[in-house]
C-alpha cells in the first residue's frame, strides 16, 4: 500500500497480478483470510485507484463471474473483462470489497486496516511506535513499527502480540529479549 487515506467503506481483498490466458482471466493474490466467500461468483468488487486506497471513480464495480484455485492464489474472471488486453490494464491494481459485505470476524481477529496506525506499547506502557505496514509472510505476518528513534519488524504472533484495544487504537507487544535491538 502507499500513503494516503483508505476509503473506510472498502477493504482491500486482493491484488490483481497478471493476465492468464487469452479470455480475460487474471491471477489474484488473495489478501483476505476468507477467499472462498470473497471471490465467489456473484460477489461485487471494485477496482482500486493507482494508490490502492480507494475505488477508481473512472471504473465501475465488477462482479466475479468465475474463480478457480491456481498456485497460491486464484484465477478470476470478472464481468466485462473478456480478453487478455483488458485484464492487462488492471495489472497491479487492488480489488476492494465493501466493508459491510465482508464476513464477520471471529473473536480475537482484526482486519488489516485496523492495525495500520495503531500505537504499539510494551506491557509496562512504554511506547514502541506505530504500525506502519503489515507484511504477509510465512510462518507469521510481520508488523513494521515506526518508532521515534528507529523502525522495528515484529512478528504478529500470539506470543509477541499480547493484546489490543480498538477503542484506544493501541497494540501491546511482549517481544523476546533483544528483538527490538535488531
Amino acid at each position: 500500500m502507499t500513503t494516503g487515506e483508505p476509503d473506510p467503506e472498502f477493504i482491500v481483498v486482493g491484488h490483481l497480478s497478471k493476465p492468464h490466458g487469452t479470455k480475460g482471466e487474471i491471477f489474484v493474490w488473495p489478501l483476505t483470510d476468507r477467499p472462498d466467500s470473497t471471490f465467489a461468483p456473484g460477489t461485487e468488487l471494485r477496482i482500486s485507484d493507482s494508490d490502492g486506497q480507494r475505488p477508481d471513480s473512472a471504473l465501475p464495480g465488477v462482479e466475479v463471474e468465475a474463480v478457480r484455485p491456481y498456485r497460491k492464489g486464484f484465477l478470476v474472471q470478472l464481468a466485462g473483462i473478456a480478453d487478455r488486453s483488458a485484464a492487462d490494464l488492471l495489472r497491479g491494481r487492488y480489488l476492494l470489497r465493501r466493508f459491510s459485505d465482508t464476513d464477520p470476524l471471529d473473536p480475537g481477529e482484526l482486519f488489516y486496516h485496523q492495525l495500520l496506525g495503531m500505537q504499539v506499547l510494551m506491557p509496562d506502557g512504554t511506547e514502541v511506535g506505530r504500525v506502519q505496514e503489515v507484511y504477509h509472510l510465512r510462518p507469521a505476518d510481520l508488523l513494521e513499527i515506526r518508532g521515534p528513534e528507529r523502525d522495528h519488524l515484529v512478528p504478529f504472533t500470539r506470543e509477541t502480540v499480547v493484546g489490543w484495544d480498538l477503542e484506544t487504537g493501541s497494540l501491546t507487544i511482549d517481544p523476546p529479549a533483544g528483538l527490538l535491538d535488531l
